[in-house]
């Protein structure tokens, strides 16, 4: 049987309908596997263009992404921002923060429907998970504790702003800020940081420092410096001699500045009393006892008593002070006195003076160091008790020419009193003979000191009012046998 061509080209396009339905069938069941497989794949697996928290995660299991999480978190540090241009690291690894797995990331996976993973291609899906963790509270003490910006070495702790004396007068010498961290402070700043996902904790902003407590701008402060100003750039020294130096400086006086209830500055006047009446404690001589070089060669202590040495009036020094230091005083001032002596070192008897010693009936003046005389006297009557007092020293406290003694009816050219009515005087009654070692025993005088007429002019031209007068027993007993009967003139 032939067969037409019609035939044959009818069967040649049956044939290639088959083969197209075939290769159609075939590449139907390839995208359908394909398909099928990406469904069953993306039930585990995140879509194409598929981040979390700005990570990349497409085609990563859900155990992936977490592992992910872990690795990310394990970067992570906390930037401490320190004054003075300075900062500090933690870490997490140091926190010891570890990824807390919440199911979180599963439910963003069980989100997605597989069957449209084929929808993700060329597209991007931002997705968001909360990331807990977990890491030891109590260990950021320790974390803290290591940091060097805790380190003593590396602190500098806060100074207040004060004043200060520049020679001249006084500034304020601005406050040091410092970088004394508050510890616990700063623990709960960094947990609250780390808890919020914070990477930098600037310390400054969040209060972390122990500051001063007074600034340069201080109202109170800027008035006690014109205070200090006005009553405390005095620079005061009072010089008792052989280096015994009492210094008012404008430090103490800063001291003594007190505030008033007006707001206003004074000086505190007890404080400054205080202060005198200490330094006439040190100084003053006045009744106390002395030590005395003799002319017989030993030195002798002299005892309590006597009228003669320094006393600082207190009232009047400690008033005397406050208007120098008003005034702004820098040199040497003197106290005010109640009582003068004659030198101002610790031996305050000095080199003018009369001594007298009762055992050797003997009296020496010296002036300016230099002996003027050097005679025989009569003291006290011993056995009638007008024994001349001794063992002390008295000030002269008088000088009279020409002095007539009623009561016994004679009359002196000179007298030098220095103890009541005892004192030295010429005795135009007695003989010369008479001034030896055993008159004072059974005739003496009712108490002064009888002097030949030439040594007595001596002695009266060389003192003065004031002048110390030392009377001593012996040098081996300076405090001799006292008056029983009062003693009086002659």
């Amino acid at each position: 049987m032939k067969i037409t061509t019609e035939e044959l080209n009818a069967k040649k396009t049956l044939s290639n309908k088959k083969k197209a339905l075939i290769l159609l069938g075939i590449t139907g069941s390839f995208l359908l596997i394909i398909y099928i497989m990406g469904v069953i794949y993306f039930y585990s697996h995140f879509f194409f263009g598929t981040t979390i928290n700005g990570m990349n995660c497409e085609r990563m299991s859900a155990e992936e992404v977490k592992s992910s999480i872990q690795d990310n978190l394990s970067l992570y540090s906390l930037k401490l921002i320190l004054r003075n241009d300075q900062s500090d690291i933690i870490s997490a690894e140091e926190l010891g923060m570890t990824y807390v797995d919440d199911q979180g990331v599963e439910d963003l996976l069980d989100a997605q429907n597989p069957f449209l993973w084929f929808l993700s291609f060329g597209k991007s899906q931002e997705m968001e998970v909360a990331v807990n963790m977990t890491y030891d509270t109590e260990n950021v003490y320790a974390v803290v504790d290591s940091l060097s910006c805790v380190q003593l070495e590396n602190v500098v702790a806060p100074k207040d702003a004060e004043l200060v004396f520049n020679g001249t007068d006084f500034e304020i010498q601005p406050e040091v800020l410092g970088t004394t961290i508050l510890r616990d402070a700063l623990v709960t700043s960094i947990i609250n940081a780390v808890d919020s996902g914070s990477t930098e904790l600037v310390l400054e902003d969040e209060g972390l420092y122990a500051n001063p407590t007074v600034f340069s701008d201080d109202p109170g402060l800027n008035a006690k410096m014109t205070a200090y100003n006005e009553l405390a750039v005095a620079n005061i020294t009072y010089d008792f001699e052989d280096n015994r130096l009492y210094n008012v400086s404008s430090e103490l006086i800063q001291t003594w500045v007190i505030p008033m209830e007006d707001g206003t500055y004074s000086l505190n006047r007890d404080a400054i009393f205080e202060y005198v009446k200490q330094m006439a404690l040190a100084t003053d001589t006045f009744g106390l006892s002395h030590q005395f070089k003799t002319s017989l060669g030993p030195t002798i202590t002299l005892a309590k008593g006597g009228d003669y040495g320094w006393v600082i009036d207190r009232d009047k020094t400690t008033d005397a002070l406050i208007e120098a230091i008003k005034a702004h005083t820098v040199g040497t001032i003197e106290p005010v006195y109640k009582y003068k002596g004659t030198a101002r070192g610790v031996n305050d008897i000095g080199g003018t003076y009369v001594e007298v010693c009762i055992t050797e009936q003997k009296m020496w003046c010296y002036k300016d160091g230099q002996l003027v005389v050097e005679t025989n006297v009569v003291t006290g009557s011993h056995g009638e008790g007008y024994d001349t007092p001794s063992g002390s020293v008295w000030a002269i406290d008088a000088k009279k020419p020409d002095v007539d003694f009623t009561q016994y009816a004679v009359h002196v050219d000179f007298w030098l009193p220095f103890n009541g009515g005892v004192g030295i005087h010429d005795a135009s009654w007695r003989w010369e003979g008479e001034y030896n070692k055993e008159t004072y025993l059974y005739n003496g005088s009712h108490g002064c000191v009888n002097t030949p007429r030439a040594a007595a002019e001596k002695v009266f031209n060389a003192m003065e009012i004031g002048y110390p007068v030392v009377v001593y027993y012996s040098v081996e007993q300076p405090v001799g046998p006292q008056p029983t009967k009062q003693t009086s003139v002659g």
